[in-house]
């Protein structure tokens, strides 16, 4: 089977041999295409160093991530930089929104950095933000949003590429409930409908157990793994 990505050893150090820290002891993990995925543990237990080397933000020290079969641990400069923005979109517990720009400009920036032509940028990014339901607010500036609102045009950026994955990472953690499930909704509706990969990173177990799969992660080590039931 050619799997969405997974990792085979996949090891992480910090620091110097004499004061060094292993974040990740030889990770093993493989998520199917279409599947949702949570990678739980505790703070400290290196699921966001996971989830980052996953996402090819930032590079193992040992071990390989492969993406569609393809073993793309090597990958470099542009060719990194192009690939990690076609295939992934990003939902973070930070919005990381430009608070200058419009709502409409923070969607878009995917397809700016790909190169795309500004009238494409412009129909890709308003049908991005009709799905979450903020095409009202596309000329609003970032700072002048809720934070419910700020993390749906996160979404919206999330998939004006049409990615293959979806990474959050503590994607609720600064909403309130409500704005919480709402945004967990969105996020599950991508992936059910569209056959978007989610790979989601929390300590909160009952977003965890909406996934199709959780992945456990205590001290730099998979403890546990399997189907929600």
């Amino acid at each position: 089977m050619t799997y969405a990505i997974e990792t085979k050893a996949v090891t992480k150090q910090y620091g110097t041999k004499e004061a060094k820290f292993m974040a990740l002891k030889g990770v093993d993990i493989a998520i199917e295409k279409g599947e949702s995925v949570a990678i739980i543990g505790k703070s400290g237990s290196g699921k966001s160093t996971l989830m980052h080397i996953l996402s090819l933000m930032d590079k193992q020290t040992g071990g390989s991530v492969l993406l569609n079969g393809e073993d793309v641990s090597n990958f470099k400069g542009k060719k990194l930089d192009t690939l990690r923005n076609d295939s992934f979109g990003f939902v973070f517990q930070q919005f990381f929104l430009n608070a200058r720009e419009t709502v409409l400009e923070n969607v878009a920036l995917p397809l700016k950095i790909a190169g795309v032509k500004k009238a494409e940028r412009t129909r890709k990014a308003m049908d991005a933000l009709r799905a979450v339901e903020l095409d009202d607010k596309a000329k609003n500036k970032g700072k002048d949003l809720s934070g419910g609102q700020k993390q749906r045009v996160c979404i919206a950026r999330a998939l004006v590429n049409n990615p293959d994955i979806i990474f959050a990472d503590e994607p609720t953690g600064n909403l309130d409930s409500v704005t919480g499930e709402k945004v967990e909704q969105m996020l599950f509706d991508l992936n059910r409908n569209q056959g978007i990969t989610l790979i989601i990173v929390t300590h909160d177990n009952e977003l965890a157990e909406k996934c199709d799969r959780q992945i456990f992660i205590k001290d730099g080590e998979v403890v546990g793994s399997g189907e929600v039931k």
